[in-house]
């Protein structure tokens, strides 16, 4: 089935018409223009938003995802307006995915949109994890959690390594922290929103440590470890943001490098674009080393890495 409309970055609707759909729009008014209506100022936010995330590596399914969701809560506003039943839908969600694959980032954008679209008051992130949740005596670890859903209400609160929290079996404190977890997620489910976040494997067993869980996350999106041609696409944006840039042996080298280091590591120790962002921020002290000691400020030299200023994170 055709797709009637395809919105664009610049605010504009462009009518996608089928072959045949032309043809017959042609005959009925060949002199007319197809005019392109432009999109409403409260389409603002996703236009925004979408930008962001254009300027993330990959991503298509968290893209597709976050303009359903989109959709979803703007045409519930239509209902509304129009006297039709228009129930909330919780908007809890996890994250699965090795680290360094975008799932924080993502968080923020999300907490962002939502507030633009009133459905979070304030859109700020919490980060925790299970240190921050879990404490050292009985009831300790009810307070905590509560205390931290407090300070995320208006906005997301952000658990990595969330499996964590299941680990020491029945008599550990991290269940404490999962139930109250479960229970407020029911009582305030329009006043925060939860993201779980941590790897595939372990994520699908945390999901069974209350029955209440798997129920309450509507949301459940994976994070795909990149490609080596999507990691140097992101190198080029981390380069290209600090006004650095690769000669031509040094992108070959670190390409070389991540083809090596994604074939003998298991994917689960493997931390993605963290990965690559340690290689270049060493590099850079690296490169600064070499051009003090050839005294050495060239605009040109100052700018590129070369081969021997790559470290790498077993060197």
């Amino acid at each position: 089935m055709d797709q009637p409309f395809r919105m664009k970055s610049n605010g504009q609707i462009s009518i996608v018409l089928n072959s045949q759909k032309r043809k017959s729009l042609a005959k009925e008014l060949p002199d007319a223009p197809v005019v392109l209506k432009e999109i409403p100022p409260e389409h603002t936010a996703l236009i925004e938003i979408e930008e962001e995330l254009g300027a993330l590596v990959g991503m298509e399914e968290m893209k597709r995802v976050i303009k359903e969701i989109y959709a979803w809560i703007y045409v519930n506003k239509k209902r509304e307006e129009l006297g039709l039943k228009a129930k909330k839908q919780a908007l809890h969600m996890m994250f699965k995915g090795n680290p360094g694959t975008g799932k924080t980032t993502v968080a923020r954008l999300i907490g962002k949109l939502f507030q633009k679209m009133n459905v979070l008051s304030k859109g700020h992130l919490i980060e925790a994890e299970r240190a921050d949740l879990v404490g050292e005596y009985i009831g300790h670890t009810a307070q905590k959690t509560r205390d931290l859903i407090k300070r995320a209400q208006g906005g997301i609160l952000f658990i990595d390594e969330a499996y964590s929290l299941g680990r020491g079996g029945e008599k550990d404190f991290g269940k404490e922290a999962i139930d109250t977890l479960v229970k407020h997620m029911e009582d305030k489910q329009h006043e925060f929103i939860l993201i779980l976040a941590g790897y595939s494997r372990e994520m699908n067993y945390f999901l069974t440590l209350n029955p209440g869980l798997h129920s309450r996350f509507p949301l459940v999106i994976d994070f795909p470890d990149y490609s080596i041609d999507q990691l140097m696409e992101i190198a080029g944006y981390m380069l290209t943001e600090r006004e650095y840039m690769l000669s031509k042996d040094a992108e070959k080298k670190m390409k070389d490098h991540l083809v090596w280091v994604k074939a003998i590591l298991n994917p689960n120790a493997f931390s993605n674009g963290r990965y690559v962002r340690n290689i270049l921020e060493k590099s850079i002290r690296s490169q600064a080393m070499r051009l003090l000691m050839q005294n050495s400020y060239d605009r040109h030299e100052l700018m590129t890495l070369r081969s021997l200023d790559l470290v790498f994170e077993e060197d």
